[in-house]
């Protein structure tokens, strides 16, 4: 039999992860039983919500244990099925683990085909990315939550990352003007030069809300939040009247033990805006659209993307820890084998 490389949660996590806080196994890959389907993962996604799993949080499932097999959205082939609706040479995204293989049966898995079959040249890993969950999030967000009208402005935090970096350019093709917020200078460079956000500020460089005042002038109309805390905070003080504000990704208190104080919502009610919640599941049934509507995009040269690709599957903890520490660049992926 062949051998199966699994990455485990290995303790209990305080702050941001270290990789000691995971550990590695190897055991036999499993055959499948009626009803079940085995797996070849070639992707692994890392995803800043899977902190919130590690803290034993069971809106995802069954929470983590120490010893468990590390939760995490998978990207691979199907190389032997007892299952009705699943056929060997399918390519299947999973809600699935850190391992090169896996037996899933079928539940919260979805068929895709090929880049290339969707008329893109997208690769398959953008499946995880910005033609995936990450994607939809962005894309949903800013054309059925909080749609701009032309003119408007926009502000994206984490505006790099496959959720940001899809709301902004979609606000931005929806006729807005979109300003990012990133970490470094190279982010922001990005976001500018290659996104084509008008500005993007960088907030660990001063006074974020005075960076913001400076760079929206007219007041946020629409602010699309991925973070939380202090920077949820500055964008909240530089709202225009009447504003909006999606509340989609909360980094900032992933790797905080205790949940943080609340920002003071004082603003909100001055601008008299309206915040909502943005769930990615209430969207799915939209993600044939994001794939039209963003492939036509990448074809035509209007949306680019960037990947954060860690090779094998031993570097997966590294890679998480980087990710929570803010030091990855684009989508952050693990490639753990070539497609055959």
């Amino acid at each position: 039999m062949t051998d199966n490389h699994r990455v485990l949660y290995a303790r209990a996590v305080r702050g941001v992860p270290v990789p000691e806080d995971f550990a590695t196994d190897v055991v036999e890959v499993p055959e499948p039983a009626n009803g079940e389907f085995l797996v070849r993962n070639l992707y692994l996604a890392l995803e800043p919500y899977y902190r919130n799993v590690m803290k034993g949080m069971a809106i995802y499932g069954t929470p983590l244990k120490p010893g468990d097999v590390m939760f995490g959205e998978t990207l691979g082939r199907v190389l032997a099925s007892r299952h009705p609706d699943f056929k060997s040479g399918d390519l299947v995204v999973a809600r699935g683990s850190w391992q090169e293989y896996a037996i899933l049966s079928g539940a919260h898995v979805r068929k895709i085909e090929a880049a290339a079959s969707l008329g893109t040249a997208a690769p398959l890993s953008t499946e995880l990315g910005v033609l995936g969950t990450p994607g939809l999030t962005g894309y949903a967000g800013i054309v059925y939550v909080a749609p701009p009208r032309p003119g408007q402005t926009v502000v994206v935090s984490a505006a790099t990352g496959p959720v940001g970096s899809t709301a902004g350019q979609t606000a931005r093709l929806m006729g807005a003007r979109v300003v990012g917020i990133a970490g470094s200078a190279a982010k922001c460079s990005y976001a500018v030069n290659e996104l084509g956000f008008a500005e993007c500020v960088n907030y660990k460089d001063g006074d974020l809300k005075a960076s913001l005042k400076a760079a929206c002038p007219d007041g946020i109309d629409v602010y699309f939040d991925n973070v939380g805390g202090d920077t949820l905070v500055a964008a909240l003080a530089n709202l225009a009247l009447n504003a909006q504000v999606v509340l989609c990704g909360m980094i900032g208190a992933y790797n905080q033990d205790v949940s943080p104080p609340g920002p003071h919502l004082g603003p909100v009610v001055i601008a008299r805006a309206t915040l909502k919640g943005l769930v990615v599941y209430d969207h799915v049934n939209r993600l044939p659209e994001l794939k039209r509507v963003v492939g036509a995009w990448m074809r035509d040269g209007k949306f680019s993307y960037r990947e954060d690709i860690t090779l094998g599957l031993a570097g997966a903890p590294a890679a998480f820890c980087r990710l929570m520490r803010g030091e990855n660049f684009g989508k952050a992926l693990v490639k753990i084998a070539e497609d055959s």
